[in-house]
């Protein structure tokens, strides 16, 4: 065999021997119910763009995949069917006890009220009650406290939300801080955005009790990218454009 036949049958080795090797690569999907501008169809969503960065800091090759039934979300994270959940509040570790959360803080979410006027003043939830309210049926932050209200709303969809105040039907929509931006953008609507927040909760990722070896690990490169000014550069890829 000549040098150069040599040459080439260890490169073809040496292709082959790297192709096995990222067939085998470990390859993770946390779930999530929650669309833009946090998961998107193109990946260029912020919780698509921090898992993926987190767990390649690893080795791990991560994705998001998004449910249209968010009732599988949990049970299936929590049975291994996906191997984790992105986006979550604290202690639902509780209930489904076969999920580990990872203890650095993805995010928070705020829930705000939005109007359309400058007018509208709103300072903590019985503010709310002079003024006629919508919200969308399911969100139990908004429901609970704003069972006394004498002039609420509870609507199908965020479509249907955006209606009613464009049209005037109410005076104040509530809904989460980033989704509400996101929607208006895209409606060409431009929002007043009353903040304090009504409420605001930490958002954490778990991970399914199989992977608890990874749930240390992820916490501190997720810290790591929140130093070294990468988390701030995803941050304003994916959700500060929406704040010009």
């Amino acid at each position: 065999m000549t040098r150069n036949a040599i040459v080439i049958c260890m490169l073809l080795l040496v292709g082959v021997f790297h192709a096995h090797e990222a067939a085998g690569a470990e390859k993770i999907y946390l779930n999530s119910g929650i669309r833009d501008p946090f998961t998107t169809q193109n990946k260029e969503g912020f919780i698509n763009l921090i898992v993926k960065e987190v767990f390649a800091r690893i080795g791990v090759d991560a994705e998001v995949i998004v449910y249209q039934n968010s009732s599988k979300l949990l049970g299936n994270a929590n049975s291994g069917v996906d191997d984790g959940a992105a986006l979550r509040i604290k202690g639902i570790d509780k209930k489904f006890i076969n999920l580990v959360m990872v203890p650095e803080k993805l995010m928070n979410n705020d829930f705000i009220a939005y109007s359309l006027s400058m007018d509208v003043k709103v300072d903590g939830w019985k503010s709310l009650n002079k003024y006629k309210v919508a919200y969308i049926d399911g969100w139990q932050i908004f429901k609970s406290n704003t069972k006394a209200h004498p002039a609420i709303n509870a609507v199908k969809s965020p479509q249907e939300l955006f209606d009613e105040l464009s049209q005037s039907k109410v005076d104040i929509i509530l809904y989460e801080r980033w989704q509400g931006l996101w929607r208006a953008n895209e409606l060409g609507i431009s929002l007043v955005s009353h903040y304090p927040a009504l409420a605001s909760r930490e958002m954490f990722m778990y991970l399914n009790i199989k992977h608890k070896d990874k749930v240390a690990v992820a916490a501190k490169a997720l810290a790591h990218m929140k130093k070294d000014g990468t988390y701030e550069k995803i941050y304003n890829r994916a959700l500060g454009k929406y704040l010009n």
